[in-house]
């Protein structure tokens, strides 16, 4: 099955150029010169796996329309395309919760490779369909964690930093492990964005005592799962 792109770029020529080159790259693009056509959509299916937004267009630009995606679609994978190669718009894009930043005229083969490696972030990993975790129960394909007081629907970064915790169960793991072995770079999740990741497991867990997730000031945090 083919990745399908939404493809946000007003400038006509360059954006047939993307869309002719990620489509000789073997992926769907779905083009769209008027950003204001997306919002409609995001009340539907949306067959998107990634998005690559303009940041200069006409009616909504692409911060704006990032911050309406990402409040329909949480955490959805999107990629910042502009013509202005300035730190203050990467931080903004970063801030909004971009996945990457590119600015252009950007060569198509490293906009390729950075689409590719922004799935492999985000797409849920492969792994066992379903997980003991104590007294809870993981279908990793449905993103559902179980209890018998009620169940949670995860989202593909939880999961993921779940896993990678797991992966490293019963031990110490340090801060700068899981942001540059886990997301590749220390840029893309701040201190302050993993607590809040780390917190959110927390409250998953919190039915289960013998669940651990602890932090150690300075170093990360020590893991405790009881798997079965």
């Amino acid at each position: 099955m083919k990745t399908n792109i939404l493809l946000a770029e007003d400038d006509p020529d360059f954006g047939m150029i993307l869309k002719q080159y990620l489509e000789l790259e073997d992926f769907e693009v779905s083009w769209f010169q008027n950003p204001e056509d997306i919002i409609p959509l995001l009340s539907t299916a949306f067959p998107f796996q990634i998005a690559i937004l303009d940041i200069m267009m006409p009616n909504i630009d692409g911060f704006s329309l990032a911050q309406t995606i990402l409040k329909e679609k949480n955490n959805f994978p999107i990629l910042f395309l502009t013509a202005k190669n300035q730190k203050i718009d990467r931080l903004m894009g970063l801030k909004i919760g971009a996945d990457d930043y590119i600015a252009k005229p950007c060569d198509p083969e490293e906009l390729v490779l950075r689409i590719k490696n922004i799935l492999k972030r985000t797409l849920p990993p492969i792994t066992e369909p379903q997980i003991k975790i104590g007294q809870y129960s993981l279908d990793t394909q449905k993103l559902l964690l179980s209890h018998p007081n009620g169940n949670a629907r995860m989202t593909v970064r939880e999961q993921e930093l779940l896993l990678y915790l797991l992966k490293h169960n019963h031990s110490t793991i340090t801060r700068n492990d899981i942001l540059d072995n886990l997301w590749e770079t220390n840029d893309y999740f701040t201190g302050r964005s993993l607590d809040v990741f780390i917190s959110r497991l927390r409250k998953y867990f919190s039915n289960d005592s013998e669940i651990k997730i602890q932090s150690l000031r300075g170093i990360g945090f020590e893991i405790d799962f009881p798997t079965h």
